[in-house]
């Protein structure tokens, strides 16, 4: 009898050697969502407003703040409506802390609405502020990666947002946040144009700097000289950007 209770008594603790005890998951981050569409202009400037005062071009890692390219500065003007717009223009000639890359063949900041690509482009697109807007040459995707502003060292921010022209397919035009690691922080598709404007915002933030790339995706195809916008019979959904707000880059900590 004291044998077998012995070997019952075993194989209980045996049982209970093989139970793991199971962390729970990790709690997400949670984000604030901006969305605007149409008259955006109150809800880009409650967007600014959130991430602090603009810190322009300042070199160098700066306490607090925001970063916004607009793609109308003078210093871009030489590389105006062509296809090789510098990926590093605004974190080497402009310290903003931002560098791009694209599948695509590269990069196109246009003052002609991208008419000098196809013609029709002049009315499908309009300027959020004039007169320059911005998108990918042969891909509808971009990345932007975050810079201590001017130098090479990686950096996080705490918001993006981002203003896009003529949305028309609802949940095709994106963006998805990652953090440092790869681990995606959402993606978040921007509103569908309510007006003849053509305006739409979508912008996120958290409570911390966590955000280390986005991926943009523009509509459903790339511009093209025989490409249509399906609101002009065409096939696919073109959209293009204008501005880009984000948080101050604070550089990776160890």
């Amino acid at each position: 009898m004291r044998r077998m209770r012995w070997i019952q008594l075993a194989a209980v603790m045996a049982a209970c050697n093989d139970y793991q005890a199971t962390a729970p998951a990790p709690v997400p981050p949670e984000a604030t969502v901006f969305s605007a569409t149409g008259m955006i202009g109150a809800t880009v400037n409650q967007f600014r407003a959130i991430l602090g005062a603009p810190n322009g071009g300042t070199a160098g890692e700066q306490p607090a703040g925001r970063r916004e390219i607009n793609w109308d500065g003078a210093a871009a003007i030489p590389f105006n409506n062509r296809n090789d717009f510098p990926a590093d223009f605004f974190n080497t000639t402009v310290k903003a802390g931002a560098v791009f890359t694209t599948p695509g063949t590269g990069f196109r900041n246009d003052s002609t609405l991208f008419s000098e690509i196809n013609p029709d482009y002049a009315a499908q697109f309009l300027f959020f502020t004039a007169s320059e807007i911005f998108a990918p040459i042969g891909s509808n995707q971009l990345d932007q990666l975050f810079r201590v502003a001017g130098q090479p060292t990686p950096a996080l921010v705490p918001g993006f947002g981002i203003v896009f022209s003529d949305v028309d397919l609802a949940d095709k035009t994106t963006i998805q946040l990652f953090r440092q690691d790869g681990s995606s922080l959402g993606t978040y598709n921007a509103p569908v144009r309510s007006d003849e404007g053509g305006f739409s915002f979508i912008g996120v933030t958290f409570a911390d700097a966590i955000i280390a790339r986005v991926r943009i995706t523009l509509g459903t195809g790339a511009l093209g000289a025989n490409v249509e916008d399906i609101s002009a019979g065409g096939t696919v959904d073109l959209v293009v950007l204008d501005n880009v707000i984000y948080g101050e880059p604070h550089r990776v900590q160890p």
